[in-house]
């Protein structure tokens, strides 16, 4: 059978530890940032505030990401549904504080290591590919309250441990990793990658900035680390892509396009794949008043990055996002972390995402062509309220046509020459939102039987798409 998709290409889904797997107390692990983010519409409201301080209020708030999906005690049960549907790989992320509870010990937790070690060797047993986020909005909450963050160098080292542990002991059976989850996510929210809320730094740029510079060096360590265990494994950056449109041909609305590309879906990758700073540091470091002699970076740190860039670009797609400076009345949209101007050519989602199949063409093919790398597309979906019919069945054409649409867009990049690795659905498994705490905003193939309030019997069933996804991947992407 001829495909546009590679005969290797890898189908899956995707999900994050702090999301799913629950069990946020037991076997030696620590409290992580997630598990300090209540649930409900409210919470990045609440985490944005002055007065949050990664205090834990169990008195006024609900924090779902506690018990997750219980996915820590059913995994077995998930990945055989993941394996029933044909995936040639599985996207997760390893929770640092079940490997480090605090971040900064010496010795890691081995009950950790060993619950990871099955999980990736029960993904083996049904011939699906691991590939692992080493830190995916979940690093310990000792590291944000005690040393404020990721702008504290001390945590380049922190990190260098936690990835030197997990590479050294599942290298021989992971070939693809990735550092940071959307780590330019802190342009706009610095709380879930940085650790940085108001109360420790989030309103300066200067530590945001700094943070980027101790992830990026970090990230080069892994990459260092890695090539060192195994010759063919391939490490990735991982960055939110909103392809960015001007409203219309006004100049002065095409150039704050070209600098919102820049800032956003550029900067962090330019420093990760090419290994250097790009030309317009300089004049975004003035724009949001950072001070480059306050700078904390050194000539081994520029050294680092330039000798250990990423091999792929991993990231996360859902929607794209338009730019209008010149009118100050017009109608905005939200988005993931990154909202924009109403698009009036394109629908959004019931969370108000804009839907746009033809961005994520756009997408790979700016990608590739400025960096010429590997490409794998480790996020894509569509958040929706799910309805349950009286016979058990869950009917979501719309995510369906969601995924088709993407898909066929994936199918033409791919025909202008992209190189793409694979294509991992988010939420593959309903799981608990990153954005609102919710488990009402479902993105999964398998429906969890769970409210937003936590009630339910977390049985599993397949949703409509659960059999069409089987399809797409049996046929390779033909059959849509």
């Amino acid at each position: 059978m001829t495909t546009r998709f590679s005969k290797d290409f890898l189908w899956g889904g995707a999900t994050a530890a702090n999301q799913l797997e629950g069990a946020y107390d037991r076997d030696g692990k620590g409290l992580s940032v997630a598990d300090a983010m209540p649930g409900g519409k409210q919470r990045f409201d609440i985490i944005g505030s002055e007065e949050f301080d990664w205090t834990i209020d169990e008195e006024h708030y609900i924090y779902p990401n506690h018990r997750g999906i219980e996915h820590y005690d059913r995994f077995k049960e998930d990945i055989a549904l993941f394996a029933e549907m044909g995936f040639k790989c599985y996207r997760f992320s390893i929770a640092w504080t079940r490997i480090f509870p605090k971040g900064d010990e010496q010795t890691p937790n081995e009950a950790g290591l060993a619950f990871y070690e099955e999980l990736i060797d029960t993904c083996l047993q049904h011939e699906i590919e691991p590939v692992i986020t080493i830190s995916h909005y979940e690093m310990p909450l000792h590291l944000a309250k005690e040393y404020g963050g990721w702008k504290n160098r001390q945590l380049i080292d922190f990190y260098e441990r936690f990835a030197r542990t997990v590479l050294e002991r599942y290298n021989q059976k992971v070939k693809y990793w990735m550092t940071f989850n959307e780590i330019n996510s802190a342009f706009h929210f610095p709380a879930l990658s940085q650790g940085l809320v108001k109360s420790n730094g989030a309103s300066d740029y200067q530590n945001i900035f700094q943070a980027w510079h101790n992830q990026f060096v970090a990230s080069s360590k892994a990459v260092k680390i890695a090539h060192e265990l195994r010759s063919d494994i391939q490490v990735g950056c991982m960055i939110i892509y909103a392809t960015t449109y001007s409203i219309d041909a006004n100049p002065v609305n095409q150039v704050a396009t070209l600098i919102q590309n820049q800032e956003f879906n550029f900067f962090c990758t330019d420093v990760q794949v090419r290994g250097e700073y790009p030309a317009y540091t300089a004049r975004t470091y003035k724009k949001y008043g950072v001070s480059v002699e306050e700078l904390e970076q050194t000539e081994e740190d520029i050294q680092l990055l330039k000798e250990y860039p990423v091999d792929y670009i991993g990231f996360s797609y859902y929607m794209s996002s338009a730019v209008n400076e010149t009118d100050s009345e017009v109608a905005t949209s939200a988005g993931n972390l990154l909202g924009g101007v109403k698009n009036p050519f394109l629908e959004a989602s019931e969370w108000g995402w804009q839907i746009d199949p033809q961005g994520l063409r756009i997408a790979l093919n700016e990608l590739y062509n400025r960096y010429e790398k590997p490409l794998f597309i480790v996020e894509n979906g569509l958040g929706a309220i799910d309805e349950v019919e009286n016979d058990g069945s869950i009917n979501d054409d719309y995510r369906i046509d969601y995924l088709r649409s993407h898909i066929e867009a994936m199918g033409e990049a791919v025909e202008d020459g992209v190189d793409l690795l694979g294509y991992t659905p988010w939420g593959c498994i309903d799981l608990v939102s990153a954005s609102t705490g919710e488990m009402s905003k479902r993105y999964g193939f398998i429906y969890v039987d769970l409210d937003d309030e936590g009630h339910g019997t977390l049985n599993r069933s397949k949703k409509k798409s659960f059999d069409w996804y089987k399809e797409v991947i049996a046929t390779n992407g033909e059959k849509l």
